[in-house]
């Protein structure tokens, strides 16, 4: 009798389990469902196309980074400002004559710079990523703004920007949109780094308790520097294909992506039995995310109840994978 009873519990334990990490998977198949059938034009070929090329690509390189950041234990508020600045310095560089690649490159090295004074910060200086980061988020809107006359959006004329420039985002190979190719390429490399390398062993092991790494001999400093960077360059990435995409700079358009790519990441740790995040649930997050602005969007809801139905989906989705977690335990 007793032997059945345990055998009860034990099975009762693993559904519960099971359900809770599935929890987000179920919520994005019914979320799809549920606008299939309440919005107009939703399961189009024209509209999915959209929602793949201009929000899921972008929020997901974002949030790629902010895995790693967070994997790491750390937050990067400042990934807004690696969006903008390299936006910025990319589209300025166009303007003033530059070849497509050296505007790339200007781009991602402001993004870069982004990402190195948030290691300064936290490394030397010791200070807390959230207020690190925190700081270089206030001090990177101040720069776009005293950079555009208070924030005046930079455009370009159809001489300004050629092939190239515009192969970035609107160009396809093999049918496949450029993007989405540079995507693929930033999730294979940022899976390999954390699932398949020792640079992830040791990113898994500041998450899960810093001091021990340090003891254990990993070199904290030196690896926090690779995770902030490596975030910033991600960031720096999106920062350029938005501006191929929209051929123009807007200031401030990062902070759009801050709290997605947070969210995003935090609902992928719920099909985690470890609870951490990882490149599959961060795209999942992604997925369900954008899939849910685009819905509400297309049956009339505006930006701010937008962001009213995010945050009901959060809690729902998190409270219940986390509820079911703690029963089971």
């Amino acid at each position: 009798m007793t032997n059945q009873t345990d055998t009860a519990v034990r099975e009762s334990r693993f559904s519960l389990e099971a359900a809770s990490n599935y929890a987000v998977i179920v919520a994005f198949i019914a979320v799809v469902i549920f606008f299939t059938f309440a919005a107009p034009g939703f399961m189009s070929g024209e509209n999915i196309f959209n929602l793949i090329s201009n929000k899921v690509v972008l929020l997901a390189i974002v949030a790629l980074g902010m895995t790693i950041v967070i994997g790491a234990g750390g937050i990067d508020l400042s990934v807004g400002v690696s969006i903008d600045l390299s936006s910025m310095i990319f589209i300025m560089m166009i303007a003033a004559g530059y070849m497509g690649a050296f505007a790339v490159m200007g781009g991602l090295g402001a993004a870069f710079c982004v990402g190195l004074l948030n290691a300064f910060l936290i490394n030397k200086l010791k200070i807390n990523p959230f207020l690190a980061t925190l700081g270089v988020l206030f001090i990177g809107k101040s720069i776009q703004q005293l950079s555009t006359q208070g924030g005046v959006p930079i455009y370009l004329t159809r001489a300004e920007y050629a092939a190239p420039f515009d192969a970035i985002a609107r160009t396809s190979l093999l049918g496949i949109p450029t993007p989405i190719i540079i995507l693929v390429v930033c999730i294979i490399g940022v899976y390999l780094a954390l699932h398949r390398s020792v640079f992830g062993r040791y990113v898994a092991a500041l998450g899960a308790q810093a001091d021990v790494a340090r003891y254990s001999g990993i070199r904290v400093p030196f690896h926090m520097s690779i995770v902030f960077i490596s975030c910033a360059v991600l960031s720096g990435i999106t920062g350029i294909l938005l501006s191929s995409t929209v051929r123009s700079y807007v200031p401030l358009a990062g902070d759009a992506f801050l709290l997605d790519a947070i969210g995003a990441t935090f609902i992928g740790t719920a099909i985690s039995a470890e609870r951490r995040p990882s490149v599959l649930g961060t795209l999942i997050g992604v997925a369900l995310l954008a899939v849910m602005r685009n819905g509400l969007l297309l049956i009339g809801w505006n930006f701010f109840w937008q962001q009213v139905g995010i945050g009901v989906l959060v809690f729902l989705v998190l409270g219940l994978s986390f509820g079911l977690r703690k029963r089971a335990e």
